[in-house]
Formats: structure tokens, C-alpha cells, sequence
């Protein structure tokens, strides 16, 4: 059902009328309820007048409807108000109650779960919110885990993701700002930020963008979002959002002032803006003592460094022996080589990722023994057959082991894309292939800019010395005491 498409069945006006038959006729030719089997309309008799309702069957609570359809039936002529205003306000036990005579907001609100009551004589439509999504409990995501911390995680309901940060943020500064997208999905966007603490020119901007979107649906829910805000310079693969599923990661950017996106039917949470330090923060930074987190984070920020350097370092040095530092002659490759070095690394980089949309897609009661015969065929056999070194199977089992130190899948593919245009320099030109392709790393970081179009390298362009030191050095909160 295209809920924009409305504007093409509807005849002469945009607003119900007090007339029964008429609205019963108009919804019944827009929603199309002969041929949509989940679209439910009755008809019954409330406080002794003809009376309509429609909803969408699966979400609607049974026990709840089964209550307010009695309570309806059981009202009589004299007990029923005059006005739609009054009915609403004093003779519906319930708490969400809303009135509406916009035809476009009533379609939409039926066609999103909730129950829509029609009474002839009254000019407006009740719309009772009683409606329930299906849902999963909020487990801890696979994917952000944290040593320590909370367990519970977002799911595909916006609502209860909005609930997990109320939880957490008890604060009237609170703000979260719904906003629909997309022609036919209308998918619900929720925008959640601290009102005294975040960048209001921003925030408008972000407004704007939301609703100048002109796209048919959100069909990959954030992706297409992030891809509607932010238009400019796609080539670069450096993540422009931060992307979250633990509930305690998103409320804390949202106390440091920072917007947290929500989309529905996504389970996991959109940060703007976001800097390359902020991509590679992660919760357990914090959930451990300062020393202890201050190790991880650099730790984090070492191995980042390392898969990015490690295999090109060594395709330069295998080029030049003669650099290689007196006491490492050991890492010199003394069997013979069948295959160029640079090919067999750009086997592998295509290999593991191959291993790993097979590791996705493969059932779980097969992983393990499909992992085991991968690990012998893949490894020892085929350094036996020639295809591969040995040192080559060993540096490139630690960058895909080390690829998972970030919680960002963008970022590692970022340093792989880099990765890979390195190696392929560093075998075409030799150790000028190989600074310039770090020199074009370091250009795409800094040319990258955030949603906002700040640095996105920002404590350092431009400089702080005070929040750089924050990036590296996990401090004590601020109002603890020694």
C-alpha cells in the first residue's frame, strides 16, 4: 500500500466529514480491504449510532480489543457524548487516545497498527494506540559485546529503543524528535539528543535533510538513511557514522552532546557526528578501570596501525632484503616462491572474506566442523601444494584475527581498501609505491569530513592538546576523588 498514493484516490477534500457512510466508502476504496486480508474494519453500534472501526490484524493486543469492544457496545444513547473531543477525553479508558480529520494522518496511522474508530455524527476519528509489534527480548548483541557492563541490547522495535536510553537518560533535557521518511515505507526516524548540551545549527540541518528526503523507502533502513544524509564524497570509505547496538554506548554520546539516530525495524543506533577517534572507542574502555582502558584503547589503536603496515612492510622488505634490521633475517622467505608475493596477499584478502560470508550463511551445527576442515585445507595443505608461503599464511591470519579488534565493520573495510591499494603500489613502484599509497591514506582520513562538516580528525585539526589527550588516556570521571 503506497501511503503517498493516497493523494491519487482521494476525491474532493483532504478532511473526514460527520458522515459515516461516506467515510466508511472512501476508506474501503483507498485500503482496498476486499483484497488485504489483514485489513479488519467492523461495523457495531456505539451508544446506539452506526459505528466503524479498522485495524490491522497482528497488531492489535486480543485481550485489550475484546475489552474496549464491550465497553463501546455496552455505552447507551444518553451516556454518549456529543463531540469527538469530549469522547475522547472522558469516555475511553484508555491512555493513548488521539483525534484526527486528516485523511492522510488517519491512513497512516492505521496502515502503522493503530485502531482507528469512526462514529457517525462525529467529524474526527478516534485512534486508539493499542497496538503491539512483534519482537525479540533485548539480549546482548553478538556483534557489541563488552566485557563488563550491560547486557541488554536494541531490537528492531523503535520503541523499545527508545525506552532503553529513558532508562538511562531520566533527564526533562531528553529530547526525541519523530520524523517519517520514504513514499511507500514511511519508515519512523527518531532523532534523540540533550537539548541544553547539543549543536542546535546542526541539529536543524539534520531536520532538513530528514525531511527533504525524496526516496521510495528506506529499503536497507540506516544504510539508506546515512546515504540520503550524507551525499558528498562516497569514494572515501572512511565511516562518516558511528554505529552501535548497546543502548549505554548510545546515551553516552547523547550526555556528551552528540545526536543519536534511531530507525525503526533496525537494531542498532546511528552517532553524528562522529570522528575516527570516536569510531574506535568502545564500552569496555569504560567499564574498566582508567589504566586498564587506557591499555585497550591504545592497544585498539596499535593493532589498527599494525593490520594496515604489516603486509605491505613485509612485500617492501622482501623487495629489499638489504633493509631488513639486523637480528630479523629470520623473517626472509627461504622456500621457494611459485607465485608473486602481492598475488598471493590479494588471494588471501578475497579469500578471507570469502570465509567469512560462508561463516554467515553457514548453519550453526555445521560451523564446526566446516571451520575445522577449512583450518587444514586452507592452511597446512595449501602451503604444502605451493600456492602459498607459509609467512604470508601467517601475517595474514593475524590481520584478519586483528580486524576484529574494531567494532566498526566499516573502519576495517576502510584499512583493507587502504591495505590493498598499498600492496598493489608497493609491488608496482617499490618503496615510492609504498608512500604514496600512505601518503593517500593520510590524505582520504583528513580530507573525510563528518555529517556536520567538521574535522574529521578532530582533536587534532584543529588542534587540542586537552581533548587529544582524552582520545588516548582514559581519565577518571570527573567527579570522582582521589
Amino acid at each position: 500500500m503506497d501511503i503517498n498514493g493516497i493523494d491519487n484516490l482521494r476525491d474532493h477534500t483532504e478532511k473526514m466529514t460527520s458522515s459515516l457512510q461516506e467515510t466508511m466508502e472512501y476508506l474501503n476504496k483507498t485500503l482496498d480491504v476486499d483484497k488485504n486480508f489483514d485489513l479488519v474494519y467492523r461495523v457495531i453500534k456505539v451508544g446506539g449510532r452506526d459505528a466503524c472501526m479498522y485495524f490491522i490484524d497482528g497488531f492489535c493486543k486480543d485481550e485489550l480489543m475484546q475489552k474496549m469492544l464491550q465497553y463501546f457496545m455496552d455505552l447507551k444513547e444518553d451516556e454518549l457524548p456529543k463531540d469527538a473531543h469530549e469522547m475522547s477525553k472522558k469516555y475511553i479508558p484508555y491512555v493513548e487516545v488521539d483525534l484526527q480529520d486528516d485523511w492522510k494522518q488517519i491512513i497512516y496511522f492505521i496502515m502503522s497498527g493503530v485502531f482507528a474508530l469512526f462514529i457517525d455524527g462525529y467529524d474526527k476519528c478516534l485512534l486508539i494506540d493499542s497496538r503491539t509489534y512483534p519482537a525479540r527480548n533485548v539480549s546482548e548483541p553478538e556483534k557489541d559485546k563488552a566485557l563488563r557492563g550491560s547486557k541488554d541490547g536494541f531490537v528492531e522495535t523503535i520503541v523499545f529503543n527508545t525506552a532503553l536510553i529513558r532508562r538511562r537518560i531520566r533527564s526533562t533535557e531528553l529530547r526525541m524528535e519523530l520524523f517519517h521518511a520514504g513514499n511507500s515505507s514511511q519508515t519512523d526516524i527518531v532523532l534523540c539528543y540533550m537539548d541544553s548540551r547539543v549543536d542546535h545549527d546542526f541539529l536543524e540541518k539534520l531536520r532538513e535533510r530528514i525531511q527533504n528526503i525524496k526516496v521510495d523507502a528506506l529499503t536497507m533502513n540506516q544504510e539508506s538513511l546515512a546515504e540520503c544524509l550524507y551525499k558528498k564524497k562516497w569514494y572515501n570509505p572512511f565511516p562518516k557514522f558511528k554505529f552501535t547496538e548497546r543502548p549505554d554506548t548510545a546515551s553516552a554520546q547523547i550526555l556528551e552532546g552528540d545526536i543519536v539516530i534511531l530507525v525503526d525495524n533496525s537494531p542498532s543506533a546511528m552517532i553524528t557526528p562522529t570522528s575516527v577517534f570516536d569510531v574506535v572507542e568502545e564500552a569496555d574502555d569504560y567499564y574498566f578501570p582508567p589504566i586498564t582502558g587506557t591499555y585497550l584503547r591504545l592497544s585498539r589503536f596499535l593493532i589498527a596501525v599494525l593490520t594496515y603496515l604489516l603486509t605491505p612492510t613485509f612485500l617492501l622488505l622482501m623487495q629489499r632484503p638489504e633493509w631488513i634490521p639486523s637480528g630479523f633475517e629470520f623473517i626472509r622467505i627461504e622456500d621457494p616462491t611459485n607465485i608473486p608475493l602481492v598475488w598471493q596477499f590479494l588471494l588471501l584478502e578475497l579469500a578471507i572474506d570469502g570465509l567469512r560470508l560462508a561463516a554467515v550463511n553457514t548453519p550453526n551445527m555445521l560451523s564446526t566442523p566446516l571451520s575445522v576442515m577449512a583450518a587444514l585445507v586452507l592452511g597446512e595443505f595449501s602451503v604444502n601444494s605451493g600456492w602459498f608461503n607459509s609467512e604470508v599464511m601467517l601475517y595474514m591470519a593475524f590481520v584478519a584475527i586483528a580486524n576484529y579488534t574494531q567494532a566498526s565493520y566499516e573502519l576495517g573495510y576502510a584499512i583493507k581498501f587502504m591495505r590493498i591499494i598499498n600492496l598493489i603500489l608497493t609491488a608496482m613502484f617499490g618503496v615510492w609505491g609504498y608512500i604514496a599509497a600512505f601518503i593517500l591514506m593520510i590524505v582520504a582520513v583528513i580530507s573525510n569530513k563528518t555529517v556536520s562538516g567538521k574535522s574529521y580528525i578532530y582533536p587534532l585539526i584543529p588542534f587540542n592538546l586537552k581533548q587529544l589527550s582524552k582520545r588516548f588516556i582514559r581519565y577518571r570521571l570527573p567527579g570522582a576523588k582521589d
